[in-house]
């Protein structure tokens, strides 16, 4: 009973994993990227501008998705620890994530609703990470606290193949190619025409689908502890978690810890959300040559997220999360000194290297690869701390704080990344603010107690 229940809290991973790897890196954010770039240069910017403006309102948008989350996440997580329940907000978020997914096939390739298409996202975007807080919550009580690591690690695993067989699908059977086919070489299915892009519009339905059906698992199998069920009272979750957070005045270990996980997770995301618009606009790939780096960096990350699992229930998560911080500095320095002519001033070889693959196309693959597997083991060794630093009884409260953590500055990354965008007109540098970020987020795991603290 118990390993079933084990599963299913899995398959949570295994249903939502595709909107990061199919919408928020590899699919949909490169579609809107080009729509948005063809939009802005058909209204008389020119092709560079044109990408920064694109990269602008994507940033903008995800900003705002993230104020939202920061500002109700603590508060739904309070909320759901006092009142004992909280698996009808996931069945609530889950909503939110197969409406928002599943509106995104009305992004046109002509006269694009742009600020439409960022709402939609936004929504879904929202559903997800609000369901992901109280299905972490559930973590505690699936196994003992040495055992943490390794499931919480298998299940990021999980997660990503579970990415990984989304994205493969959607290029051989649905996303067309320049020359109207898929991977394979066969028309999109259903009809889909190539002409008004709908093989890649479908991403979004698809996403929604995938989500709807691999959730069956988990609504079937986690079952929540036996707890005292009481009303929703808004007024003592609210002193609750007021009295939490004037704890962390006392907390060193877990206040900078907080802090150390908010900076390294919001440039994370960041790196996933820009990803595919830089493959995009920098380094002119079209969407079906980034779906198959998509590919390429989710084996990654499912590989690396199982390693990391294995070596943080035996080295424990914080040496996993400063091998991990640093392996994603060294992507951002390639990627804010690369372009498809040169390398910090080095020229590119005009000769293909590899598969008809130059030089810069190869790097972002091997970037791809840094990304997706300190990304995903970072996420991992990340989550097991934050169970360290917390009790089964209020794991969604301590989780709420953690994704409050995670997306306090949410709204920064992207949002610096858009205006230092803006201010440069060069997409490359607008990227540099995650270098500060990932460097601030290592100096603070000095004051980390590698044993973690509970909640008194």
């Amino acid at each position: 009973m118990q390993r079933r229940r084990i599963w299913g809290w899995w398959f949570f991973d295994w249903a939502s994993q595709p909107y990061s790897t199919l919408l928020l890196t590899f699919s949909f954010s490169v579609y809107f990227a080009e729509v948005a770039q063809q939009h802005y240069i058909t209204i008389g910017a020119g092709s560079t501008m044109a990408g920064a403006q694109a990269q602008s309102l994507w940033g903008y948008g995800l900003s705002i998705s993230g104020l939202v989350i920061a500002v109700l996440a603590p508060v739904l997580g309070a909320i759901a620890d006092t009142s004992g329940r909280r698996m009808p907000w996931i069945w609530l978020f889950s909503g939110l994530y197969v409406a928002g997914a599943g509106g995104l096939w009305l992004l046109m390739p002509e006269q694009p609703a742009l600020i439409q298409a960022v709402t939609l996202f936004g929504i879904g975007l929202i559903g997800m990470e609000f369901a992901t807080i109280f299905t972490n919550a559930l973590l505690p009580g699936l196994a003992p606290r040495d055992q943490i690591g390794r499931l919480s690690g298998s299940g990021y695993a999980f997660g990503y193949i579970g990415g990984v067989v989304a994205l493969a699908i959607m290029l051989t059977l649905f996303q067309e190619t320049p020359n109207g086919r898929t991977l394979i070489g066969i028309a999109p299915l259903f009809g889909l025409d190539p002409e008004l892009r709908e093989g890649t519009r479908f991403v979004g339905p698809f996403v929604a689908l995938w989500y709807a059906v691999f959730m069956i698992p988990f609504f079937l199998w986690v079952k929540e502890p036996r707890t005292q069920r009481a009303p929703v009272r808004l007024g003592v979750a609210m002193r609750d978690l007021w009295a939490l957070i004037r704890s962390l005045r006392h907390r060193r270990s877990l206040a900078s810890w907080l802090v150390s996980s908010m900076l390294s997770r919001d440039a994370l995301n960041a790196l996933y959300g820009f990803g595919g618009v830089y493959a995009g606009t920098v380094l002119n790939w079209p969407v079906f040559l980034v779906g198959v780096f998509g590919v390429v960096s989710a084996i990654a990350a499912a590989l690396i997220s199982w390693l990391g699992g294995k070596a943080d229930a035996r080295w424990g998560p914080r040496p996993v999360i400063v091998a991990c911080t640093m392996a994603l500095i060294a992507v951002c320095l390639i990627v804010v000194g690369m372009d498809r002519t040169a390398f910090y001033g080095l020229v590119w070889p005009d000769n293909p290297v590899l598969a008809g693959l130059r030089g810069p196309d190869l790097t972002f693959f091997v970037c791809g690869v840094l990304i997706g597997g300190a990304g995903g083991a970072l996420q991992a060794a990340s989550r097991t701390m934050m169970v360290r630093h917390t009790t089964q009884e209020r794991a969604t409260e301590g989780f709420g704080l953690y994704a409050l953590s995670g997306k306090a500055t949410a709204f920064l990354a992207p949002f610096l990344i858009a205006s230092v965008t803006d201010l440069t007109g060069n997409q490359r540098i607008g990227i540099s603010p995650l270098i500060v970020m990932f460097l601030l987020a290592l100096l603070l795991l000095v004051w980390v107690k590698p044993e973690g603290e509970a909640t008194q």
